[in-house]
């Protein structure tokens, strides 16, 4: 029989955690506009903090001069991005209207089909609303990207006194240390893979021949830092536009989808878990509710910094004897079941 002060025991942590979770959501909820920026110049740091160490131990440089070329090099990155996002975006506002056109078309030629139906719809609205309704899309969908960017600013200058009070001599140990590296690795192999996916998604979509390839490319390098659902998103972007401007060729609409799912496949499935090698140590079930609740609370910014917050979550809940359950949990891992047996169930 299960021990009664277990039960409550376990019964008063549950609650506490509840009570504890929806409290810290409703303060990064209201806090969100500094939280972002504060969240997103520690990721940074992070992964650009070897640089300021190598400059400093190494190199023999003095430590505001360190700080002064690290800061560059995260300016220079973050330029870059904003300039492939501008990029983005203004190729697909300068296309739109074609694009609107060619879907009337084949609109058209559908209701044609249909022989009198056609007449009950009034084919000129049509094409108005596909040639309205489109750039609104695009805007509602890069708006989160430009309110984000906005706060460029902020971030560099919450990097700015990081970096400064970073101490490259310092000899770190311990759960910072261990979140640390964790973090950083996930990073560095993140930007390697999504960069590799980007490049073949533009590769293939060139090879067919599909308007905006470098675009799809460049947005499947982006979307492939939201866990799970980023790669689904990125293979299903390109729909619109092959159904468009290869009406006639319904293999090659099959190939715009197929192949870069196959490549998203491939590196999501087979390359990436070798080169992460359980980095963060989350169920996939884990990830799945991490991304619904931080894009809830944070929204586009939040699914990309879903994965390494969690993580760090689990790390630190794996330090206290109370949590470590949870944070166990949290890989996949089931509690120890009441009673006195203390045989552990299957992992899930």
């Amino acid at each position: 029989m299960p021990d009664k002060r277990d039960e409550y025991t376990w019964l008063r942590t549950g609650s506490l955690i509840i009570l504890a979770v929806v409290a810290l959501a409703l303060v990064l909820q209201y806090t969100r506009a500094v939280t972002i920026p504060f969240v997103l110049a520690i990721f940074i740091v992070s992964l650009v903090s070897p640089i300021l160490d190598f400059q400093v131990i190494r190199l023999r440089l003095p430590r505001p001069m360190a700080v002064l070329v690290t800061c560059l090099i995260v300016l220079v990155i973050i330029a870059v991005v904003c300039f492939l996002l501008a990029l983005v975006i203004q190729a697909i506002v300068t296309e739109v209207y074609a694009y609107g056109q060619d879907l009337a078309d084949l609109a058209n030629r559908a209701f044609q089909k249909m022989g009198q139906l056609a007449e009950r719809f009034n084919q000129e609205k049509i094409v108005s609303d596909l040639q309205n309704r489109i750039p609104r899309l695009v805007a509602n969908t890069f708006g989160a990207v430009f309110n984000l960017l906005s706060n460029v600013f902020l971030v560099l200058i919450i990097v700015v006194f990081l970096l400064a009070g970073r101490n490259p001599y310092a000899v770190r140990a311990g759960v910072y240390a261990d979140m640390d590296s964790q973090i950083r690795r996930y990073i560095a192999i993140k930007i390697a893979v999504s960069a590799l996916t980007g490049v073949l998604v533009w590769a293939i979509l060139g090879i067919l021949k599909l308007p905006l390839a470098p675009i799809f490319g460049v947005l499947a390098f982006v979307l492939n830092f939201i866990p799970s659902i980023g790669s689904v998103i990125s293979t299903l972007l390109p729909i619109p536009v092959a159904v468009a401007r290869f009406q006639d060729a319904p293999l090659t609409i099959i190939l715009v989808i197929a192949l870069p799912g196959a490549v998203q496949m491939a590196i999501g499935n087979v390359l990436e878990p070798k080169l992460m090698g359980g980095e963060l140590n989350l169920h996939p079930v884990t990830v799945l509710l991490a991304l619904s609740f931080w894009g809830l609370l944070w929204g586009i910014p939040g699914m990309f910094l879903a994965a390494p917050l969690t993580a760090i979550i689990r790390i630190i809940l794996v330090q206290f004897d109370t949590l470590k359950p949870v944070g166990n949990l949290l890989a996949g891992e089931l509690p120890e079941t009441f009673g006195s047996s203390g045989s552990e169930q299957p992992d899930l």
